[in-house]
Formats: structure tokens, C-alpha cells, sequence
């Protein structure tokens, strides 16, 4: 083997263990950097203390501030003395960076933590007054009823 072949075959095996030193910088750089999203749902009413339950799931009284996993629509309830209960169906769509692939790397490899924090806003209505009057008449009109044996119809 020649001087000038030996050198070719040194520059051939430095470059190779550059690339391979390079693909392992890479690779241990994209361990360090994982990255992640953090998904949160805050829930406010007007007025505030209404008990919240998210999918027939308790949480808490307002305003609360909850995680969640997954994007899609969810069912709020709100309930408070003296107020209408409000049961909605609300949506939750993903962010543009939660669709596949650009999720895959959102989740794995972002240099930095992304919060995703939703709001939803709640003005309860206050519940109406029913005159005392009225409420005693319907009770003495179901105590006829039961008497005779009929059944009456609830009032909404």
C-alpha cells in the first residue's frame, strides 16, 4: 500500500466517524429537547361558585381551571342556587400543531413546553321567582289528585 492510498483511506475513515459523531450529536440533542403540550381548560361563570361537572364528571365550583388529554366536544353542566342550570355540548378543537405529523414532533421535540389553554365564559340566568300564591294552590290541586288516585303531569 502506498503512502498516498493509506492517506485516502484515513480521510475516508475520519470522514465517516465524522458523520457517524454528527448522527449521534443529532439524535442525543433530539433526546434532550422533548418536548410537550400542556392542555388546559378554564371555566368561568357570571356569577361566580357554580358547581361545574365536564362529562358527568365533577370538578369543582367556579372558576377552575382543569387538564385535559384529548381535543373534541365536551359536555359542561353549571349549576348554582337560585340560577337556570346550563348544560352545554362545547367543542374543543385542536390547534393546527395537534394534527398528525406536525403533532408527532409538537409532543417529542419541541425545544420548549406549549400551554394550550382554553376559556369558556358562562353567564348564568337568574332562576324565576314562583309566587307563593301559586305554589300553595298547586299543592292543595296534587293533594286532590293523590286523594282520587290521578296522576298530574309535572309543571316546567
Amino acid at each position: 500500500m502506498t503512502a498516498r492510498n493509506h492517506k485516502k483511506q484515513h480521510k475516508k475513515r475520519h470522514s465517516c466517524q465524522v458523520h457517524v459523531f454528527r448522527a449521534v450529536f443529532l439524535i442525543a440533542i433530539a433526546m434532550v429537547m422533548t418536548g410537550c403540550v400542556q392542555r388546559r381548560l378554564m371555566v368561568r361563570s357570571q356569577p361566580e361558585g357554580a358547581f361545574l361537572t365536564i362529562d358527568n364528571q365533577p370538578i369543582g365550583y367556579t372558576p377552575v381551571s382543569v387538564p385535559f388529554t384529548y381535543y373534541g366536544t365536551r359536555e359542561v353542566q353549571l349549576e348554582k342556587d337560585g340560577y337556570k342550570t346550563v348544560k352545554v355540548q362545547e367543542s374543543v378543537k385542536a390547534p393546527w400543531y395537534q394534527y398528525f405529523p406536525v403533532s408527532f414532533f409538537t409532543e417529542h421535540f419541541s425545544p420548549r413546553e406549549i400551554r394550550d389553554q382554553r376559556l369558556l365564559d358562562f353567564t348564568l340566568e337568574p332562576r324565576e321567582q314562583v309566587n307563593e300564591n301559586f305554589l300553595f294552590d298547586r299543592a292543595s290541586q296534587l293533594r286532590g289528585d293523590v286523594q282520587r288516585g290521578t296522576v298530574t303531569a309535572p309543571i316546567n
